[in-house]
């Protein structure tokens, strides 16, 4: 799904929630429950593909195969992290066109150091915002319609209003989407729209360093994108470890029926029907000899 599409959601009256996925099966049942976007979240990559914590482990090609399976198993725009886009600037015009050519609507760039760490840990450092706006200049020059998302992590380095210089600072080298991370009290995510005249991304980490707000909240705020980035793997590993422990407990699986997704249901969902579809009538296509 386009970058144009994407836009045009962004520009719709109601804010734009897009759930994280972490693989294709996830970024399809974000598609079956209705969202109109998928967000894949970098973190999210990291833990359940690999069971490695967000400290920047992965490399570009790790993180864009995952990516090519949910743009590929969905018809909703895909927003991407790309982390600090692997390097510098020159990196970043390669990461980039990678994206794209991927299908991506969106890639998202931060000016943390390299390696990176997960926005809501301590102990963050950033790169100085020229570079930051190098890198993001480099991303524009090197797109052809996929938006790009500059996220800053230096409100919790600098404070509110040098996140808010570098913010303007984005914008102008060309950001199309501003994304703050991490802010840590109601009142600094009531501010944000106020000072800075461009599309707004807002990260809900359940029980990380921003306080739990609703998406009416901070759509009367003036925010257009809100992300999830984790919850669906999180609720999914929480289902996983509860299944495990019956399983294990009771030597058996039967308890377990009635919390599964049923077979039918997951037959639908990865579309059997479609294919079997296609299979009989590819089986009924003869030659011109065999007839």
């Amino acid at each position: 799904m386009s970058a144009k599409e994407l836009k045009r959601l962004i520009s719709q009256p109601e804010i734009l929630v897009a759930p994280g996925a972490v693989d294709a099966l996830t970024a399809r049942l974000i598609e079956d429950s209705g969202f109109s976007a998928v967000y894949a979240s970098g973190a999210g990559i990291a833990n359940a593909q690999f069971a490695l914590p967000d400290i920047g482990l992965l490399t570009m090609t790790e993180m864009i195969e995952p990516i090519r399976r949910m743009v590929s198993a969905v018809s909703l725009p895909v927003i991407a992290d790309a982390d600090t886009g692997y390097g510098n600037a020159v990196n970043v015009t390669r990461t980039v066109q990678v994206y794209e050519e991927a299908g991506v609507a969106a890639i998202q760039l931060e000016d943390q150091v390299t390696p990176k760490k997960c926005g809501h840990f301590s102990g963050k450092e950033v790169i100085s915002a020229d570079e930051m706006a190098q890198k993001i200049h480099a991303a524009v020059r090197a797109r052809k319609e996929m938006l790009i998302i500059a996220r800053t992590d230096s409100l919790a380095t600098h404070g509110m209003e040098e996140a808010v210089r570098r913010a303007k600072l984005y914008v102008r080298a060309g950001a199309d989407i501003i994304f703050i991370e991490a802010p840590t009290q109601k009142e600094q995510i009531a501010q944000l729209p106020k000072q800075i005249n461009t599309p707004l991304l807002f990260n809900m980490t359940e029980g990380a360093k921003t306080p739990p707000i609703s998406h009416d909240e901070l759509q009367e705020m003036g925010y257009r994108i809100v992300i999830h980035p984790n919850l669906a793997m999180r609720v999914a590993a929480r289902a996983v470890q509860s299944a495990l422990a019956v399983l294990q407990k009771t030597r058996s699986s039967e308890l377990l029926i009635p919390t599964m997704l049923e077979w039918n249901e997951r037959q639908r969902l990865v579309r059997l029907p479609e294919w079997e579809t296609l299979d009989n009538e590819l089986s009924r296509y003869e030659t011109a000899d065999s007839r």
